[in-house]
């Protein structure tokens, strides 16, 4: 007997779906088939969807008795799951979940901070000051990253979820300009945006967010 895999995405998404697809995207690097349920804002802090995410927020992951919130989880599990996305040498394996980490830990929070500042303390007094700072603290982790993936494709050896991640990390920094100070990194995003499994859930993606006619 088959077990559908169901994930939740925005019914109406507020950037019209040009965000991310971290779950879309490993699901189709391992070429697992899933069902998607679209659910509105009002949905997500309604009983039904709070049992699957406490914190009233997207994505979801549902697998037979299985129920998973997280995105880093979620894909870590996938990875786990299924063949694609995790090197089968124990060691390449484990550096491949450690950059899962780092992606989430380490590089993500300074873009966060600084998306924060601009779009929700942007009307601030202190903000003209500040934002020289959070930008600062954003591109030091840019320029370590950038430092340690030199001319490499990859991370560490081929493509892992750890470049699934990272790759998804390092697209919020676009907007900012940021990304572009740094040549390699730029590139490497680039090179993940070419995979097809990520263009196959991009497309999905956006599909869902297309005017209807």
């Amino acid at each position: 007997m088959t077990i559908t895999i169901t994930i939740t995405a925005f019914e109406h998404s507020p950037d019209g779906g040009k965000g991310l697809a971290r779950v879309r995207w490993a699901l189709e690097e391992v070429n697992q088939p899933y069902d998607v349920r679209l659910v509105s804002f009002k949905a997500m802090k309604e009983p039904a969807h709070l049992a699957l995410h406490p914190f009233g927020q997207i994505p979801t992951y549902e697998e037979g008795s299985l129920a998973l919130f997280e995105t880093g989880s979620i894909v870590f599990h996938i990875a786990q799951s299924h063949a694609g996305l995790l090197p089968t040498d124990a060691n390449a394996r484990a550096r491949a979940i450690t950059w899962m980490f780092a992606a989430v830990n380490t590089v993500e929070p300074p873009i966060l901070e600084l998306a924060n500042a601009k779009l929700v303390e942007g009307d601030k007094p202190w903000t003209k000051e500040r934002m020289p700072l959070v930008a600062d603290r954003a591109r030091v982790r840019l320029k370590q990253l950038s430092t340690r993936l030199g001319s490499a494709d990859w991370l560490d050896g081929g493509f892992s979820a750890g470049d699934l991640i990272m790759v998804s990390v390092l697209l919020r920094f676009r907007s900012s300009g940021l990304l572009d100070e740094f040549p390699n990194l730029a590139a490497y995003v680039a090179r993940g945006e070419a995979r097809p499994a990520y263009k196959r859930a991009f497309a999905a993606q956006l599909a869902v967010n297309a005017p209807k006619a």
